[in-house]
């Protein structure tokens, strides 16, 4: 399995990666694509039903799919899943989809990545009630602090939304919240993982090559 060094870039959460020199990312695929995990140097895989595209009448076949796919070796782990209130089909539904990723990344010991849009109370009460033996990582957050803090004392971790990360608001966020519990993403945007690492190093008061060290060894912590 690949694995990032510690003075690599690591983008947690991406769609249409490319190796690249000093770059580590973790391609998210999605289980109506067709793609499958490939062996690619710098690239790791996570997998799994996005609620957008998920459908009564392809949910069998992409809960196969993710069976299908959870034992290899470069898929590091499961999702995105989650609960969106704003698209895709119905609430019980989403459910159905998101207990059943969380049984196949924890019979597999992978994390979990999380898509959640104004669900916040369906995934607690998930969470409470399932118990998850593996992290969710929430990806693409830009909520409050409080928020953040409820989602971290549920020993979840967050990646944040490239876009707000950004910007100067996310500033006082970031300094507010445990710096083990963080990761940077791209989230196939385009925009260079290089000037995300750049501002957050800037915003937690550490050099581009500290903050490297900190978000490999959270990696560390989450994928071991």
């Amino acid at each position: 399995m690949n694995l990032p060094e510690p003075d690599d870039y690591i983008d947690i959460h991406n769609h249409g990666s490319l190796s690249a020199n000093g770059q580590f990312s973790i391609e998210n695929l999605m289980a109506h694509e067709g793609r499958i995990p490939d062996n690619e140097s710098g690239l790791v895989y996570a997998f799994g039903i996005h609620p957008w595209h998920l459908t009564a009448d392809n949910y069998k076949q992409q809960i196969e799919n993710v069976r299908r796919y959870a034992d290899y070796p470069n898929l590091i782990a499961l999702g995105e899943a989650g609960f969106d209130r704003l698209r895709g089909p119905s609430a019980e539904l989403q459910r159905t989809a998101f207990e059943e990723q969380v049984k196949i990344a924890d019979d597999r010991s992978k994390p979990l990545f999380i898509h959640c849009v104004r669900a916040w109370d369906e995934l607690f009460s998930e969470n409470k009630r399932l118990r998850p033996s593996t992290p969710w990582l929430v990806h693409g957050f830009r909520g409050k602090k409080e928020l953040a803090m409820q989602l971290i004392s549920k020993g979840m971790y967050l990646s944040f939304w490239f876009d707000f990360i950004l910007k100067t608001e996310s500033t006082p966020l970031l300094k507010s919240l445990p710096k083990e519990k963080i990761f940077l993403e791209t989230d196939g945007s385009g925009v260079d993982i290089k000037a995300i690492y750049k501002k957050v190093a800037i915003d937690l008061g550490m050099t581009v090559g500290e903050l490297k060290k900190l978000i490999h060894s959270n990696f560390t912590n989450v994928f071991k």
